[in-house]
């Protein structure tokens, strides 16, 4: 593997971090559709990773740098779920109202 090749990884990582960020912001402000689009945005650079990242071996400075990056993502996302599961039983409470089931079923 060549050394661009483990710089564009990290470089994913980073971005998917980046996203996370903004993910995180978007819950705090309880701007749900911002959130869902950088969802799907992360969506697509986790796929991009996943092709990229299969079994290439890294630096050890590099594969530190993976490891930190990846512990930051985990604890933005444990914010965002905490911050967003009162949004999720609130849109489950409505979904399972009968006059909002009758509503999506016409």
């Amino acid at each position: 593997m060549t050394m661009n090749n483990s710089f564009e990884i990290i470089a994913i990582y980073e971005s998917i971090l980046t996203i996370t960020g903004q993910m995180l912001k978007a819950a705090q402000n309880a701007d749900w559709e911002r959130l869902i689009e950088l969802e799907q945005e992360c969506r697509g650079l986790t796929k991009k990773l996943i092709i990229n990242d299969e079994n290439k071996i890294l630096s050890s400075d590099l594969r530190q740098r993976k490891q930190e990056i990846i512990q930051q993502i985990l604890a933005d996302d444990a914010k965002i779920r905490i911050l967003t599961q009162p949004w999720m039983a609130q849109l489950q409470n409505i979904l399972s109202n009968p006059v909002y089931k009758r509503c999506l079923q016409a």
